[in-house]
């Protein structure tokens, strides 16, 4: 085989690093920042907000005018990137008391990234129903994957997991019941 038939190297051909398997994805599994939608952009936008009000108390308005500031946010979805920053800090009281009894420790001894994470997956439960539930875990998931600590994502998988069903009842189970052998999954009209 001649040179000029030869692939172009890649960042994942780089030694040392597993080559990406998927298109869109980094060597390490996160999505490229080109593959990101304006909504993935705003949740991003919205958890490093959050962080700012859970760790420093900072008022929410301060931290909205920082945050567009930032590098990129023309990117972001600003509506949703709005219902998501004043929406979980109007709604935290709420928002903590429906993830608490799922919580194995005390809410104080969540990380703070988990934390917001898992306001965010509750608040687009409760009041974006127009992004499927599946599409909210998931979204959560890659949020705690890329931010939070090692395992985060596991832990943000299951609390979140733990309410779709009662947060998103019929979606849930309409779901359960496609996936089940023998439902309505796969069969014709």
């Amino acid at each position: 085989m001649t040179a000029d038939h030869l692939p172009e190297p890649t960042d994942s051909d780089a030694p040392g690093k597993a080559p990406s398997t998927r298109p869109g994805l980094t060597s390490t599994g996160a999505r490229k920042a080109s593959a990101k939608s304006a909504r993935t952009r705003a949740r991003e936008f919205a958890l490093q907000a959050l962080y700012q009000h859970l760790v420093g108390r900072n008022d929410a308005t301060a931290i909205d005018h920082f945050t567009r500031d930032l590098s990129g946010f023309h990117k972001a979805d600003a509506v949703h990137y709005d219902a998501l920053l004043h929406g979980c800090i109007d709604e935290a009281e709420r928002l903590d008391g429906l993830v608490v009894p799922l919580l194995d420790r005390k809410l104080a001894e969540i990380s703070p990234i988990e934390h917001a994470v898992m306001w965010i997956g509750v608040y687009e439960f409760l009041h974006c129903l127009d992004v499927p539930w599946r599409v909210v875990l998931n979204e959560c998931i890659e949020l705690a994957k890329e931010f939070g600590g090692t395992d985060g994502h596991k832990y943000v998988n299951g609390v979140l997991n733990g309410l779709a069903p009662s947060l998103r009842q019929d979606e849930v189970a309409a779901d359960a019941a496609r996936s089940k052998p023998g439902g309505s999954a796969g069969r014709g009209s």
